[in-house]
C-alpha cells in the first residue's frame, strides 16, 4: 500500500488517485496541467496550475468535500495519505 496519492488532469477532468480508487471531478477545459503541489493538509490541497493564455496560478482543491458528496467516509479514505504527487510530472 502506497502512502501517497496522485493528482492529474485530462481534458475537462481532474483525477485524484489513491491505491485502487480514482476520484474524478470536473475542472476547466482551459486547465493545461498541475505544475506543483504546494501543500497537502489531510483533504485540502493547494496546487499551482497552468491554464491556457494566463500565467501559472495558485488553486485550492477540497478533496474532503468531494468525497463527502460521493458518500465516501472521507476521514477513513484520507487517513493513510501522507503526500500528494503530480502524476506524470514533467
Amino acid at each position: 500500500m502506497n502512502n501517497f496519492a496522485t493528482l492529474s488532469n485530462d481534458a475537462k477532468y481532474t483525477a485524484f488517485k489513491f491505491n485502487n480508487q480514482t476520484i474524478r471531478f470536473a475542472t476547466s477545459s482551459k486547465l493545461e496541467r498541475y505544475t506543483k503541489i504546494v501543500n497537502w493538509d489531510n483533504g485540502y490541497l493547494v496546487v499551482m496550475a497552468k491554464y491556457k493564455n494566463i500565467p501559472e496560478q495558485e488553486e485550492y482543491i477540497d478533496i474532503t468535500h468531494i468525497l463527502n458528496n460521493l458518500y465516501f467516509n472521507a476521514q477513513e479514505f484520507l487517513s493513510n495519505i501522507k503526500e500528494v504527487r503530480i502524476e506524470n510530472e514533467r
